[in-house]
């Protein structure tokens, strides 16, 4: 079932973990909605059609009822506050402001980590070299930072899920997936988050040959 007013443009190949995050948040929310592919290969994303849309000429975009958004803690927070269904932030402030932050951190930092382990690792099972020392600090600031966020027992970053748990999700299974170094309890709650039924229908996307 699709929406006709509801639209949400990602990556040909389905392997932004931003388009996914955007992905997520929909189906957490039992939304029906239209997908389109765009060809960034191609830089599809900067012809006329798309740019005219997209305020940043990137993937995702959604388009809701002749608005369109961009970039996807946007797309996440107008999500949250336009539809009813499950909560994609926590309520309490704290919280909501310590998930926000680690989105905008993890998009923003860890740069050598997500060069030598990019999203093919992730979602076409891709083999790189050994971390350069470089991604290996990013990787050790990635480890510190989530073992202070996530207590022995910890499910999610909070009491209860977040979209949050996605994109750290994501960064460490950069590191898992591809057998990295990671300690047991981290891995753990990596592959709990990739078992949620909304990212499955994410990764079960039929994607191109690399």
């Amino acid at each position: 079932m699709v929406n006709p007013n509801l639209r949400l443009y990602v990556d040909s190949q389905c392997i932004s973990p931003y388009a996914m995050s955007a992905f997520v948040a929909l189906h957490e929310k039992g939304l029906p909605f239209d997908i389109t592919s765009v060809d960034l290969g191609t830089r599809e994303n900067l012809a006329p059609g798309f740019a005219s849309l997209s305020l940043t000429r990137r993937v995702p975009t959604l388009w809701h009822d002749g608005f369109a958004l961009s970039e996807s803690s946007a797309i996440a927070e107008y999500i949250d506050q336009v539809f009813p269904g499950t909560a994609l932030y926590p309520g309490e402030a704290r919280d909501k402001a310590r998930a926000r932050q680690v989105q905008a951190w993890l998009r923003s930092d860890l740069m050598p980590l997500r060069q030598e382990r990019p999203t093919e690792v992730l979602f076409y099972g891709q083999k790189y070299p050994t971390l350069t020392p470089a991604a290996q600090a990013a990787a050790n600031k990635l480890i510190a930072a989530a073992e202070t966020l996530l207590p022995v027992g910890a499910q999610f970053l909070c009491d209860q899920w977040s979209i949050a748990d996605v994109d750290l999700a994501v960064m460490l299974n950069r590191l898992a997936l591809h057998g990295d170094a990671l300690p047991e309890r981290l891995a753990s709650y990596a592959r709990q988050q990739w078992l949620r039924p909304s990212l499955r229908l994410w990764l079960e996307r039929e994607r191109p040959a690399l």
